[in-house]
Order: structure tokens, then C-alpha cells, then sequence
């Protein structure tokens, strides 16, 4: 079954990140230029994760899902895979947590921004509880997705993230860091999966 064109993209930062982030501004950029027609929406999500996916829910509730594609990096690659299970879109991965809850849980407590160190919060153990539940097993439809993986990734397993997204298209970088600072690089292949209008 042949996806649709995308004409709306929802882009979603990862954990301590914000819309403020390099790769959201570079994805940003890069579709007003390129595809002024696709409706953009890059969030500030809440932290947490149950708020986060209400609101984005709400905030999307308008979009077409068989037009539509998500961008997400690090745990906004695992709400992205949320989403996209739930609505049936493409997305493309940058780096995505695949377990979260074990990842953050020794994170709980306050934390403070990477772009804006004023900027605090506090990571609530019901939060970690909220991802647990989030979590999924496997993806349906491998060809919805697209994921870069870098194996410098010093965050994340990139042999976690490379199995459970084994049926996707993958582009698994030798070196590479979990911010995927070459992003630039990869960036044409992100729009490319995506087909934007």
C-alpha cells in the first residue's frame, strides 16, 4: 500500500529539549523553505507523558492521520512510534528511546533544560509509570517508519533501537552522537521518507 504525501508534520523534541532545539529549528527552516504548503507544528511538551500525548492529540485532532508524519528525536522518537501506531502516519526517528521508563527512572527528580537552563521541572515517579505503560512490544507496518541511529549514540542502546525497528528502514551511522550533531547531513533523507507536499 502505497503512503500518501505528507501535508501536515508534527515534530517532536526529546527529553530536556525543546522546540528551541538545533534539529527542530533545522527541520523548521528546511520545510518553510522547501514545502511552504505543509502545516507545521513543533510542540513544547509537558513532562508528563500522559499530558504530553493529550495535548498533542488535541492539537492535532484536525490533521488528516493518512497525510500526516511525525518527526521525533530521542523520547519524542518513542511518542512518535506512540502516535504513530495510534494513528497509522509515517514517522521518521531520530535516535528513539524504545524504553524509556528504565532509561529515565534514575533521572527522577527536578531537572533543567539543555537550551534554557532556566527553565526547570521535575521528573515525577508516576511519570516513569505513564511511559511504562506507553510502552510497545513491536511495530505494525515497518514501512511507515524511518529511523537513524547513530552507534556513537552515548544515551541510548543503538542495538535496542536498531531491533525493534529491524523491519524499517534504517540509516545506521558507524559513528555518529545521540544529538546527531551531522543532522544537516541527514536531513534531505528525513524529507525525502516524509514526501512533503
Amino acid at each position: 500500500m502505497k503512503l500518501m504525501p505528507t501535508t501536515h508534520l508534527l515534530y517532536l523534541h526529546g527529553f530536556l529539549s525543546s522546540p528551541a532545539s538545533i534539529k527542530a529549528r533545522m527541520t523548521a527552516a528546511a520545510v518553510a523553505q522547501r514545502h511552504p504548503a505543509v502545516t507545521w507544528l513543533c510542540p513544547m511538551l509537558a513532562a508528563s507523558p500522559r499530558q504530553a500525548m493529550q495535548n498533542t492529540l488535541q492539537a492535532i485532532a484536525d490533521w488528516p492521520p493518512a497525510s500526516m508524519a511525525i518527526v521525533g528525536s530521542s523520547l519524542g522518537g518513542f511518542y512518535a512510534t506512540w502516535l504513530a501506531e495510534r494513528l497509522g502516519c509515517k514517522a521518521a526517528l531520530l535516535n528513539p528511546a524504545v524504553r524509556p521508563a528504565r532509561d529515565l527512572a534514575p533521572h527522577v527528580g527536578e531537572q533543567t533544560l539543555w537550551h534554557d537552563t532556566s527553565v526547570h521541572f521535575v521528573l515525577e515517579p508516576h511519570y516513569i509509570d505513564e511511559l511504562r505503560a506507553m510502552e510497545l512490544t513491536h511495530i505494525s507496518r515497518p514501512e511507515r517508519y524511518f529511523a537513524v541511529i547513530a552507534k556513537g549514540d552515548e544515551v541510548l542502546d543503538w542495538r535496542e533501537m536498531q531491533q525493534h525497528f529491524a523491519q524499517a528502514s534504517i540509516k545506521l551511522l558507524a559513528t555518529g552522537d545521540h544529538a546527531l550533531s551531522d543532522y544537516a547531513q541527514h536531513l534531505d533523507e528525513v524529507l525525502g521518507f516524509l514526501d512533503l507536499v
